[in-house]
């Protein structure tokens, strides 16, 4: 294989140059953080599952209309993405009061919002990802008024798909995050769902017992992460069941 050209190692991936112009391969890695990276640790397998799962998705909304960056799965680990310019926000959709949206307001973590609440944070770790309001992404040019109409109808769609996806295999989506990303076509502009969406973006719960089936499995210490994922992505048949993640190979560049 070719040596390809690293051009961003975050958190839990890592983007090399594409074989064609206008793209991305997006290599997902096993390494786990919670409270802006304060927390780590490898896990095993965990970016195998993110993968798939964010293929699973992903392919999901582009077959009902809804454009993501998402092309094809490379392998066990790399999916091939267009490359596209990231809104510098963290899209929030609650349809469940939880994690910080509990601390900030005071709600009782499982409470079920009137109806699904839309948040934005500012993309910078140094930060902490702070909240912000549609004023200030206005005033500081993050995005314009008719892309944040953009923005807010993909994320309620998004939800939509999602929630009814995660229902009818015994889930709650209790709350999610996205990225947009912008691409060109000449001078037009066009709004797509850019990153991943897996159990590290989202939260699950069953809808029986309200086990917990994402990363807050890892923030909390409650049992095995691994273990959570997969539960996922056997119960939407992304993995058969008492299949178990590839052992995890070695990264070549």
């Amino acid at each position: 294989m070719a040596r390809r050209k690293k051009i961003y190692e975050g958190k839990a991936k890592i983007l090399y140059e594409g074989p064609e112009p206008g793209t991305i391969v997006q290599y997902f890695k096993d390494d786990a953080t919670a409270f802006n990276a304060q927390k780590k640790d490898v896990v095993d397998g965990k970016g195998v599952l993110n993968n798939r799962l964010s293929e699973f998705f992903m392919t999901g909304l582009n077959e009902i209309g809804v454009p993501t960056h998402f092309i094809k799965r490379l392998n066990m680990r790399e999916q091939l993405v267009k490359a596209c310019e990231i809104v510098p926000l963290e899209v929030i959709v609650r349809n469940f009061a939880a994690g910080s949206m509990s601390q900030r307001l005071g709600i009782e973590e499982g409470t079920r919002l009137p109806r699904p609440i839309v948040e934005y944070c500012y993309k910078d770790d140094k930060l902490g990802d702070p909240l912000v309001t549609e004023e200030h992404i206005a005033a500081f040019g993050w995005a314009s008024p008719q892309d944040m109409d953009d923005i807010l109808s993909l994320a309620l769609r998004v939800n939509d798909y999602l929630s009814g996806l995660m229902y009818g295999v015994g889930i709650k989506l209790v709350d999610f995050k996205i990225e947009i990303g912008r691409v060109y076509d000449g001078d037009f502009q066009r709004l797509i769902v850019a990153d991943e969406i897996s159990p590290d973006s989202c939260r699950l719960w069953d809808i029986e017992t309200g086990k917990k089936l994402d990363k807050d499995v890892f923030r909390r210490d409650l049992g095995s992460l691994t273990d959570a994922y997969t539960e996922v992505a056997t119960r939407l048949g992304v993995m058969p069941r008492k299949a178990t993640p590839m052992e995890k190979p070695k990264l070549i560049n």
